[in-house]
């Protein structure tokens, strides 16, 4: 009597190195939204108070950069957060710390671009450590 073979284990799926950068862009634009946010009470004193233009802007881009956490699998994201900072970056005739604030995380998110740009090249190119062949004994 013969027993009959296990079926083979299916082969575990490809690690998607994009999905692990959407998380870096998600934490990134939650840390943009913390560091916008503590630039309230510097509206509150030189901005005229929370209730004005300036101060509905500031409380409009935290709600943006949450909001666009949630479409970073779209191809059209990536648009998203460089129209928010170019709107960050155009609010420093409103207030000085804000367009400042824009100024630094736009140099962040070009490094970040640059980053996401080398890791698909290297994954085209099959260079990335997750594409090479395990070496079992």
């Amino acid at each position: 009597m013969t027993t009959p073979a296990a079926p083979s284990p299916p082969p575990a799926p490809k690690k998607d190195p994009m999905k692990s950068f959407r998380g870096i862009m998600a934490g990134t634009l939650v840390l943009e939204a913390i560091v916008v946010a503590l630039a309230l009470p510097v509206v509150a004193k030189l901005g005229g108070g929370i209730g004005t233009g300036t101060g509905y802007l500031v409380l409009g881009l935290i709600v943006a950069f949450i909001a666009t956490c949630a479409v970073l699998k779209r191809g059209w994201a990536v648009y998203v957060i460089v129209a928010l900072h170019v709107v960050m970056i155009a609010s420093w005739f409103a207030l000085t710390a804000l367009g400042a604030i824009g100024i630094v995380f736009s140099l962040v998110w070009v490094y970040l671009l640059w980053l996401r740009r080398d890791v698909a090249k290297r994954m085209a190119e099959g260079r990335l450590p997750s594409q090479q062949p395990s070496e079992k004994q």
